[in-house]
């Protein structure tokens, strides 16, 4: 019975084998039959009895980290050796050798060698690479293996391509590198000395010139120093002369060449004549002026003789003085004299350094070590400000047209704020125009009930005051006011200074303003000005919720009393009471406190919100009216596209793709009815049914009824009826009852519009009416 051919039951060693190929030993060079290599394992590649393989590459030891390929472990990593070699030299009379020393290179990721030769001066060679990097072969008969990292190591013979190489030493790396992997180091040897070079050096060193010699080698410095310049502020108090003043200097100082540069900084209007340079760029010497020195006396070099050759080969040549005879000398100033609070003398002058730039800082902080730059102020004392005088206002033309005729020779224009310009100018939805409705303060019977609608615009400080029309009343509505600003009363006409003009500042609710000798009483303001007051509270004290309760935090001896006064208000126990009950309870306790612009913000602050969901008829009648005036029926085509997009034909489509189909096709309702009249078509999915919808909106097929005109009658102003208090918070603080307080936004103060000025008026004022079920109806 035979055994399962299962591991462990079969003594058959080629069990699992699958390579069963012979090795060629024999093959083809230049059509030539030969044996090709005797190392050649035998079948599917297995070792021979006896037989070895040569490692084509360095082996290392395997220890505890990764198994990373060498051209990843060693990335990087290079063994250095110092190496020399003895070269016979061909002329003898040089010497019978030279001593040539080498850089090895093995890099540990492929086995690969570099040999360079480190450039000697003057050495006569041409030094530098000597073995590119490759990978090196032994020397006969191991020719078909190559070096790896065990063939290295100190005091040993190393053969390149037939050259023998001597390793004396090597860096610390390669020692412990050798180390770690087991090589047992040899005793680092020495390198013989270059007899030539030895040779050489001593020939150098007994030379002399012939005459006297003197070399002046600037080139360090300028290649060291050059572009990097010293930076000093200087003063130079001159005030002591005749019409003498201080003068405020620049010195430089070039590095390069230890020369000195002085520039002069010009105030306006100093009237000094603008010059290039105080002092140009020379050495400066420290003891100035030295005096009217003789031709030739300043120089580098003293010539002693200047002799020539033949006449045939004639050469020019001089010698020069050793001992400098009668030379002048002079001490010129360095970097290290200069420092702040120094003074220097630049010819005469008398100059104190007073600050220098960073660069200079760093500079003498790192040469020199100097930490204390504590900078002199060399700036002259402010001249005494002569005040320019302006002859007074003509009364021709405007007051800044004047002014600018006073300024210069040839006038210009005045130059109007052209930034606050395009900050404030309306755009868009926004008017940055505060609009307030306003009566005429007068003893005459026949202006007490005039009423007038008057607009600040922010982008120029102007006015303008419009009166509505009303009929029957024998006065003529229109322009009042044409847009200009309005000078502030009690103001001197014919003066030299600029007259002063109304701000937006004095305008609130309440408020009393003169204008050109007309006094208005402003009664309300529409709601974008309420808003932008609020808003901007730092700019309208008024409006700042924050005052007014800290305000009514003073009274804090009545805070009980407001409880009781708060409950008997409101008979119905619903913690709301309307706003004129709530002005005359706030107004009786503070006792004058509190202006009505004030009393209007801390009830809009506190309002009751209103109802979100307005009358779907009352919109539905203003869009019709709206696409009427229009004259747009294009409602297939907004239904046909709608089923075009209605992938799933469900006939709905979400909320915001009908929003976007009207803006394409240019549908004349504003963004605010659109949204208000699309939320009371949703349904829980934001899906719309865009037929009803489309159908509801066609103003031929469903007719509404038209929108009733609101009367022109004349009644009181009403604030909002609801507001909501919290009696059982009151008596901790005054301030308790603030955050309870609301006020209804649904019931607003009613202007008094006449049809023909409605437009004008509506648009002026968004506060007039409740929109929800007064309308106005106009013909354009």
């Amino acid at each position: 019975m035979a055994l399962p051919l299962l591991p462990g039951n079969s003594f058959n060693r080629n069990v699992g084998k699958e390579k069963f190929h012979k090795s060629q030993h024999w093959g083809f060079c230049n059509n030539v039959g030969m044996l090709v290599s005797e190392d050649k394992p035998g079948i599917g590649g297995e070792l021979l009895l006896g037989q070895k393989t040569k490692p084509k590459y360095s082996a290392f030891p395997k220890g505890m980290g990764s198994d990373a390929p060498s051209w990843v472990a060693f990335d990087k990593q290079v063994l250095s050796f110092d190496a020399y070699l003895e070269d016979e030299v061909p002329d003898k009379s040089q010497g019978n050798y030279r001593i040539r020393r080498y850089k090895i290179y093995f890099y540990l990721e492929d086995d690969t060698i570099q040999v360079n030769e480190p450039e000697l001066k003057n050495s006569g060679m041409p030094q530098g690479t000597s073995i590119r990097r490759q990978r090196i072969s032994l020397p006969p008969p191991d020719e078909d293996q190559f070096y790896t990292v065990h063939h290295f190591n100190i005091n040993i013979d190393i053969i390149f391509y037939g050259r023998t190489f001597k390793i004396y030493d090597c860096d610390t790396f390669t020692k412990n590198f050798l180390k770690k992997i087991g090589v047992k180091l040899n005793p680092p040897g020495q390198c013989p000395e270059d007899p030539y070079m030895k040779i050489r050096r001593e020939t150098l060193d007994c030379m002399k010139p012939l005459r006297p010699y003197e070399s002046f080698d600037t080139l360090k410095q300028f290649l060291e120093y050059d572009r990097k310049v010293l930076r000093f502020f200087c003063l130079w108090d001159d005030s002591a002369t005749l019409f003498g003043d201080r003068r405020e200097l620049i010195l430089h100082y070039f590095l390069s060449d230890d020369t000195i540069e002085v520039k002069e900084v010009m105030p306006h209007n100093s009237g000094r004549d603008a010059m290039s340079l105080f002092l140009q760029r020379r050495k400066l010497p420290k003891y100035g002026p030295p005096g009217v020195c003789q031709p030739g006396q300043v120089t580098d070099r003293t010539v002693l003789n200047i002799y020539g050759g033949l006449k045939e080969n004639r050469v020019d040549g001089y010698l020069l003085d050793k001992y400098k005879l009668g030379k002048l000398d002079q001490e010129f100033y360095k970097d290290s004299d200069l420092f702040i609070g120094a003074t220097i003398n630049v010819w005469g002058r008398k100059v104190l350094l007073c600050d220098c730039d960073e660069f200079t800082k760093t500079y003498y902080k790192t040469k020199y070590g100097i930490e204390n730059f504590t900078s002199i102020p060399c700036k002259a004392p402010p001249l005494p400000k002569i005040e320019r005088k302006f002859p007074p206002y003509t009364g021709f033309g405007s007051e800044e047209d004047s002014l600018r005729s006073c300024i210069g020779l040839v006038p210009t224009p005045h130059q109007r704020d052209f930034k606050k310009f395009m900050e404030k100018d309306s755009y868009g939805n926004i008017s940055n125009t505060l609009r307030f409705f306003a009566k005429l303060i007068t003893h005459k019977c026949a202006d007490v009930d005039r009423m007038f609608v008057i607009s600040y615009f922010l982008s120029d400080d102007t006015i303008s005051v419009f009166e509505p029309i009303e009929r029957n009343s024998g006065i003529t509505g229109g322009k009042f006011l044409k847009r200009i600003r309005v000078k502030k009363p009690g103001q001197e006409v014919f003066k030299s200074e600029l007259s002063e003009y109304i701000k937006a500042e004095e305008l609130y609710i309440g408020a009393t303003v003169n204008v050109n000798g007309y006094l208005f009483l402003l009664l309300n303001a529409d709601e974008y000005t309420l808003n932008y007051m609020e808003t901007n509270s730092d700019m309208f004290p008024m409006s700042s919720i924050e005052l007014i309760l800290q305000k009514l935090k003073e009274e804090e001896s009545k805070s009980r009393e407001i409880k009781q006064v708060f409950t008997a208000a409101d008979c119905k126990h619903t913690k709301m009471v309307d706003y004129n009950t709530f002005r005359d309870i706030i107004m009786s306790l503070t006792v004058g406190k509190l202006i009505d612009h004030e009393l209007i913000t801390l009830a809009r602050h506190y309002r009751v919100p209103k109802d979100p969901c307005p009358d779907m008829s009352v919109l539905m009648a203003q869009a019709h009216e709206q696409l009427k005036k229009n004259t747009f029926e294009n409602f297939e085509s907004l239904i046909s596209t709608c089923v075009y997009q209605d992938r799933e034909k469900k006939k709905v489509l979400p909320s915001k793709d009908i929003r976007r189909l009207c803006k394409s096709f240019r549908l004349p309702l504003s963004d605010d009815l659109l949204g208000s009249i699309l939320s009371g078509f949703e349904d829980s999915e934001k899906q719309i049914n865009y037929e009803s919808f489309f159908c509801a909106l066609n103003w031929r097929i469903n007719p509404m009824p038209e929108l009733e005109a609101t009367l022109y009658t004349k009644e009181p102003f009403l604030l909002p009826e609801n507001i909501a208090y919290a009696p059982d918070e009151i008596e901790f603080d005054l301030e308790i009852w603030a955050p309870s307080l609301e006020l209804s936004g649904s019931h607003i103060r009613r202007l008094w519009i006449h049809p023909p000025v409605c437009q004008e008026v509506a648009s002026c004022f968004k506060l007039c009416c409740d929109f929800h079920r007064h309308f106005i109806k106009y013909e354009m």
